[in-house]
């Protein structure tokens, strides 16, 4: 196992960017930059041992300072919807900037991803693995309390690339993050991704309104397109005339996963007949945002300058349920002062 840390560009005050990559001794390799903190690239190996980067992403740091799309991106304090951007914590309401019709998405306008962020890069018994620190001050996106996160991405003897995400607030306050990676196991320059094969374990998702936000309801997936409880090709259901899909434009709604609360369980799947990758996605949370890159902009280059493109790619993004803050019938998205906010998501790769 090993790391590299190297220049990357500078920000627009003279800051120094960096990348840090990390290696396995199975040849696979995965890059992230303290801009953003950011997931920039994952090398695995296909079936013929060729090398193959699955993860969307731009070439240069100077790219990640606008990265509209999220490529690679942490996301909080809030990741997803929040109905009426805003919330009310202890008989307080917190309102927060409406950027996606009536709500507030991701968090946006100040995103964590446009930051720089404190790494340190170190190996470890686990494997290779870089830390990224950020101090979020009280009233910082809109949100209370002054809170310190560290985001760890660990890459494991056994091709897994583990997501840790921790944070403390001196106040009452939302914690919900996610990873924002775009995914295409024939690789990221590789066109159509809808070909590819997906299971989710999850037997219901939440209902949304016409802006994607949830209406509390619970939806059977069984009988419906939104059901991946048997492995299915993306593009075999995705046109259907159903509900969801068409408020979606293709997928793009929380899966109610299956396992106990606090579990580290397998909960989705992906595969590329092409290559042969397979992509398992084991998370603690109990959701997942299955999208399918529905509003990608046309014009988008990416790594070594292919042209993205709408349905060219996915996101398994694990989360609390979207608006949470608003529905008490949903888990809590609430970290009480001095509690610790500890979750795991891991990403591993293999052969079909």
């Amino acid at each position: 196992m090993a790391y590299k840390k190297e220049h990357w560009g500078n920000m627009p005050d003279g800051k120094e960017i960096c990348l840090y990559t990390l290696s396995n001794e199975n040849g696979v390799s995965a890059s992230f930059t303290d801009l953003g903190a950011v997931w920039v690239t994952m090398n695995v190996p296909d079936r013929d041992g060729k090398r193959t980067d699955v993860v969307l992403g731009y070439d240069s740091a100077e790219e990640y300072l606008i990265n509209p799309p999220h490529f690679g991106a942490p996301i909080g304090r809030n990741s997803n919807r929040i109905g009426g951007a805003a919330f009310v914590l202890n008989g307080k309401e917190y309102k927060l900037e409406a950027n996606n019709g009536s709500s507030n998405l991701h968090s946006a306008p100040d995103l964590y991803h446009r930051r720089l962020w404190e790494g340190q890069a170190e190996e470890t018994d686990l494997g290779a693995r870089v830390s990224f620190f950020l101090s979020s001050p009280d009233q910082d996106q809109g949100y209370p309390g002054n809170a310190d996160i560290t985001i760890t991405y660990t890459l494991t003897p056994d091709d897994s690339l583990m997501i840790s995400y921790h944070m403390v607030c001196d106040a009452d306050t939302v914690a919900n993050f996610t990873n924002h990676s775009y995914f295409n196991l024939d690789g990221q320059d590789g066109g159509w991704a809808m070909k590819q094969r997906v299971w989710i374990d999850a037997d219901t998702f939440t209902r949304t309104d016409e802006g994607l936000v949830p209406t509390g309801e619970f939806v059977p997936v069984k009988g419906t397109p939104m059901d991946f409880t048997v492995a299915k090709i993306i593009e075999r259901d995705i046109d259907q005339d159903y509900e969801a899909l068409r408020i979606g434009a293709g997928y793009d709604h929380n899966w109610v996963l299956n396992h106990e609360p606090g579990e580290l369980a397998l909960s989705a799947t992906a595969e590329s007949d092409k290559t042969g990758i397979r992509m398992e996605v084991y998370t603690d949370l109990p959701g997942i945002q299955f999208y399918t890159a529905n509003a990608m902009k046309p014009g988008i280059v990416g790594k070594g300058k292919p042209l993205y493109e709408k349905r060219g790619s996915y996101c398994f993004e694990t989360q609390n349920f979207p608006d949470a803050v608003n529905k008490p019938e949903f888990p809590c998205p609430f970290l009480k002062a001095g509690e610790e906010y500890q979750t795991t998501t891991i990403y591993k790769f293999s052969k079909v």
